[in-house]
């Protein structure tokens, strides 16, 4: 029997059932390309004991006991986008969610379109709800996915995702296009531990990248193991152990892809790359210390304009209470802590001036954490020339592997940007300015990337666009910014203020 892990370290056989769960951080450094095999045996022994101690950096306290998934799942985005207009008729709908979800909780019950007969799925992170026939030209369309989804710990959505869409007069005829390769064609010197990724001209049907469709070979055509996944744009082969080095590889995406109307390549994508004999060096995670136990902390105010849902603690400090504007504060009667309709329980807003408990002290200690990530995060020196001044500060429709990328000034992200690593990797990203990302864009995550393993210093104001969905925990030394229903996977760390504006902020899951 072969099993298989996940990103929230949940062991499963090669028919998707689990049969334990991982117990903490050392078995996730065992479960590694080098030391699966002695993992598989340590896993199995472990998972019939009890007792241990699972406390972690910034969890809020807790007792013993093995670590359990709790998390709700969130939806990340969703293709249409919420109010889009101009939808061609023969298409797929999807909703990306912020992990892997139940197939068996993905039917046509769960995830509806109004009026429209169809099928549903989920591959990975993504449902797909497939009409049976072309939607009505011009007509509005509401699609909502229940609570009856779940993840795969068995952890459901906390409300209806409902968004709306219109449809144009026309169908999608246009084949996709393979936009960009990583590696790139012909590279050379490439590291033996990384992913190889394509990036598509739109967002593709996930169903299509698979195995069987996107494969890699080594010398003498010799297939190369491995594991493939999708998310919107970008699908990313992940070899099962390193590489050779100083070897010539050949990635093949063929014809069986298609995007989401369903047309395919007009022809198989090839493209070569050499290993060279480096290992990529993956960064140690930005330690948070106890600033990990808010998912929106800062120093001069955090206001939003109602109603925005935050999942997680929110705090101020040095400023008083009277730096939580918009939140129609709920006063508890030791003045320990606030709560708010727009905090999900058991979530919390505390103030400086909160005097009951250790309130005021725990923040002191929080914003200090804070300022030494950010510090941190600062002094982290760039990963390699490649990831200095990517773009020239301009990130348009790329895919970036883990690393730490350093500008000297401000970026702004036009388009969708991706992430694609594993579930160990880490991204830190040093922004020398302001970082803006457009209107209704997405940071999207490929492979099993966690939006915990991902940082972003700014020592500018940090402005999202609206409709925009964002990954990451934001370490800003100024300001940040959330337009309209945007929405954020991590955390809001600011050395002034926090503006949301009927913003969705979910920390993630530890």
């Amino acid at each position: 029997m072969v099993w298989f892990l996940d990103g929230d370290h949940r062991a499963y056989n090669e028919h998707g059932r689990g049969a334990f769960h991982m117990k903490g951080m050392y078995m996730q450094q065992l479960f590694n390309k080098k030391m699966w095999f002695l993992a598989v045996p340590l896993a199995i022994f472990m998972a019939g004991c009890s007792g241990s101690n699972n406390n972690g950096a910034g969890g809020g306290g807790g007792g013993g006991g093995a670590h359990s998934d709790t998390t709700a799942p969130t939806v990340s985005f969703t293709n249409p986008l919420d109010t889009a207009t101009g939808v061609a008729t023969n298409r797929k709908i999807t909703a990306i969610f912020n992990e892997s979800m139940a197939p068996a909780s993905c039917t046509p019950t769960t995830f509806t379109v109004t009026a429209v007969p169809g099928t549903v799925t989920c591959v990975d992170r993504t449902a797909i709800f497939t009409p049976t026939s072309n939607l009505a030209a011009t007509t509005l369309f509401t699609a909502t996915i229940t609570t009856g989804v779940t993840d795969l710990a068995g952890n459901a959505l906390v409300a209806s995702k409902v968004w709306t869409f219109t449809t144009g007069t026309t169908a999608d005829a246009t084949a996709p296009t393979v936009s960009s390769t990583n590696p790139a064609d012909t590279a050379s010197g490439v590291a033996i531990n990384g992913n190889t990724t394509a990036t598509f001209s739109e967002a593709m049907d996930p169903a299509t990248i698979t195995g069987t469709t996107f494969t890699m070979t080594g010398p003498g055509l010799t297939p190369v193991s491995g594991t493939v996944t999708s998310s919107g744009s970008v699908g990313t082969f992940t070899p099962a152990s390193n590489l050779a080095a100083t070897t010539l590889y050949t990635a093949t995406i063929t014809t069986g892809v298609t995007d989401l109307a369903g047309n395919a390549l007009v022809a198989n994508k090839v493209w070569t790359f050499t290993t060279g004999t480096t290992v990529a060096v993956n960064p140690a995670a930005v330690n948070l210390g106890t600033s990990a136990n808010y998912a929106i902390l800062a120093k001069a105010g955090v206001a939003t304009v109602p109603s925005s849902v935050v999942t997680g603690n929110v705090g101020v400090s040095p400023i008083a209470r009277g730096g939580l504007t918009g939140w129609s504060l709920i006063n508890e009667p030791t003045d320990t802590f606030f709560t708010s309709t727009q905090v999900v329980a058991p979530g919390k807003l505390f103030a400086a001036d909160n005097v009951g408990g250790t309130t005021a002290s725990d923040l002191t200690t929080a914003v200090l954490n804070e300022e030494a990530a950010y510090t941190d995060a600062a002094g982290r020196p760039a990963t390699s020339a490649a990831t200095t001044n990517v773009g020239a500060g301009t990130l348009t429709d790329l895919t970036l592997v883990a690393g730490v990328y350093e500008w000297g000034s401000a970026v702004i992200i036009p388009t969708d940007l991706t992430l694609s690593g594993s579930a160990t990797d880490v991204w830190i990203f040093k922004v020398g300015g302001t970082l803006d990302m457009a209107a209704a864009k997405n940071v999207i995550l490929s492979g099993s990337a966690q939006a915990k393993n991902i940082f972003w210093q700014v020592s500018g104001v940090t402005t999202i666009g609206a409709n925009t969905h964002f990954e990451g925990i934001i370490l800003d030394a100024t300001g940040i910014t959330f337009g309209n229903l945007a929405s954020i996977n991590g955390r809001l760390l600011a050395g002034t203020a926090v503006n949301l504006d009927a913003t969705t902020v979910t920390q993630p899951a530890p």
